[in-house]
């Protein structure tokens, strides 16, 4: 759908972040601003920086707020500083088993090994004894320095059987900070999310209205701008600060369906100066909402592709019958977000939804999707984090 193309390298991921090609290319175009979408680049503060000093407009927050919210250590100890709950764990970082075990101790088993600059469940490990640590470490290290460029961990109190449930936020430099509600980020596979909804099953009227209060003023303090999502776990009744995301979420569009309010317009306009077109008592949650993230499975070509239609489905996508799905890059293809009066409603139209989807060429996840929302654990709204693994789904 872009109205031009330029080459920055190979046809690989890693093209997107030589950060010198991008610019370039934005200068060499006239464009006026850099919309760094929801990966490679968009939390990286250097080019942040780098596109500002090059007179462009970086739509996303500013590079002193990436800075500080890249570094896990450092943005929980924000949150703490603020009196954020925020999980049982290590004031900064780990880099012996000897003092990770001493931690781990004091803490209680089981724990979580955490890259700082982790994200997209990389970096993530669980240890359930202190002979484990060691190796468990190393592997961490080394899978978080080859994905961030960073090895550093630090060690979180392991939550069993929590909810991962996420605010979402805008902000302006008018000093005008919101927030949209929540969704619940549960349903995932191995540190990954597939299943997003809104509003959480798990949540109370008084914990929704605490959560989304303690994500503005968090925001407040950093003097931030644009989009953003302040993440939490949920157990037992009480909510824990996780982390934050210093740009769009890939589930953003669960909240427009369910507020009617479009996310990246606002985050556009907030980051060219302007203020945002809402206050807090303009957000009004309509309904629920679900979404289904629809995983390439295999490489190859698609040979036909019908998206679902009918009232209140939306699907984000790049496919369309010829199109070629590389190896080189995130395996997510398709969003399908419906929204309907209240969840069983909004399940049946996600599930007609999927009947209706046809992708053929390539294998997807949408099959296990579809056992996911029949199960009658899905269909309660009481599970945690680890629902795929309770009911035996995998990728097939």
């Amino acid at each position: 759908m872009a109205d031009d193309a330029i080459c920055i390298g190979p046809a690989t991921a890693n093209s997107y972040l030589h950060q010198n090609n991008l610019i370039c290319a934005a200068i060499n175009k006239d464009a006026q601003a850099i919309h760094p979408g929801v990966g490679f680049l968009a939390e990286n503060a250097s080019f942040a920086a780098a596109v500002r000093e090059n007179d462009l407009i970086f739509i996303g927050a500013e590079a002193d707020a990436i800075q500080k919210l890249g570094d896990k250590i450092d943005a929980k100890a924000i949150a703490t500083s603020l009196k954020i709950p925020v999980t049982p764990g290590s004031d900064g970082a780990v880099s012996s088993a000897e003092e990770a075990s001493r931690l781990a101790k004091e803490i209680g088993l089981p724990v979580m090994i955490k890259a700082a600059a982790g994200g997209g469940g990389r970096g993530i490990r669980i240890i359930r004894n202190t002979e484990e640590l060691l190796g468990t470490m190393q592997l961490a290290a080394r899978e978080a320095e080859a994905a961030f460029g960073d090895g550093t961990l630090f060690i979180e109190k392991f939550l069993e059987q929590p909810r991962h449930v996420e605010i979402q936020i805008l902000a302006d430099s008018h000093g005008n900070v919101i927030h949209l509600g929540e969704r619940d980020c549960s349903s995932q596979l191995r540190h990954q999310k597939l299943v997003e909804e809104s509003p959480s099953t798990e949540l109370t009227a008084e914990m929704r209205e605490s959560m989304g209060q303690d994500a503005v003023r968090l925001f407040r303090y950093l003097n931030y701008v644009g989009a953003g999502t302040v993440e939490f776990l949920v157990s037992q009744g009480h909510y824990y600060f996780m982390e934050v995301n210093a740009r769009v979420q890939v589930e953003h569009p669960v909240t427009e369906m369910l507020t009617g309010i479009d996310i990246v317009q606002q985050q556009i306009k907030s980051c060219c100066g302007l203020p945002l077109d809402y206050r807090q008592q303009d957000v009004h949650l309509r309904g629920h909402a679900l979404e289904c993230r629809i995983n390439a499975l295999t490489p190859g070509v698609v040979t036909a592709f019908r998206p679902p239609l009918g009232p209140m489905t939306r699907v984000d996508t790049f496919l369309e019958q010829g199109a070629e799905i590389s190896p080189f890059y995130d395996s997510l293809v398709a969003k399908i977000i419906v929204q309907a009066e209240n969840r069983d409603a909004c399940i049946a139209r996600m599930q007609r939804a999927l009947d209706e989807l046809v992708i053929e060429g390539i294998k997807t996840n949408t099959n296990m999707h579809q056992r996911l929302l029949a199960s009658d654990m899905f269909r309660s709204g009481r599970f945690a984090t680890d629902i795929y693994h309770q009911l035996q789904l995998d990728l097939e």
